[in-house]
Parts: C-alpha cells; structure tokens; sequence
C-alpha cells in the first residue's frame, strides 16, 4: 500500500463530497455579485492578516477585533455569503474529523 496513492484517493473523495460542491456553487453565485465578491475578499484578506499577527505573536487589539465581528455580522446577513459560511464550516468538520482519525491511528507512536 502506497500512502501517497491513498492520500490522493482521500483527496479525490473530497473532493467529491457535497460539502465541497456546496462551497463551489456558493462561490460562483457570490462571484457573479460584484458588490458581495469585494465584501468577502475585503473580510478574507483583514483576516489573513489577523491570523498572521497572532502567528507571530501579535495579538490583535480590542478595536480591530469588534471591526472583525462587525463585518462577519454582516456578511452574515447576505444570504449567498452565510450559505458560504456554513458550508465552509460543514467542510471543516470533515477535514478536522479525517485528521483526528489519522492522528488517533498514529498514537501508538507516543505511548
């Protein structure tokens, strides 16, 4: 058995999965809608650079944080971007699901 082979074959089941043609249709619809496409890159790239302060050991001030919850609520409220939401988070629980389960097989390593 070849651990590449399978790790391939895991990425092609994903890829087929309905969460993840759930996330592709919601993104085809927001990317038809100029208006909502800036509105999501404009949240996707203040928190990326959210997420890279606090990697390099910045945290974010209290201001910028409720800017962040502020702008989330809103997208919230825009039915294709909060469809977008939920399926990315549905995918999510698939990946971490699948990690856990790799994880648990490996640790025997440790014990």
């Amino acid at each position: 058995m070849n651990v590449y082979d399978k790790a391939h074959e895991l990425a092609k089941a994903l890829k087929e999965c309905p969460e993840v043609a759930e996330v592709k249709s919601m993104m085809t619809l927001i990317n038809a809608d100029a208006e909502s496409k800036q509105m999501l890159d404009d949240f996707r790239l203040r928190q990326t650079q959210m997420q890279q302060k606090m990697m390099s050991g910045e945290m974010p001030d209290q201001e910028e944080m409720e800017k962040m919850e502020k702008l989330f609520d809103v997208l919230q409220m825009i039915p294709n971007i909060s469809k977008l939401f939920d399926a990315e988070r549905r995918l999510s629980v698939i990946i971490e699901d699948v990690n856990k389960i790799v994880l648990q097989n490996l640790e025997f390593l440790y014990q």
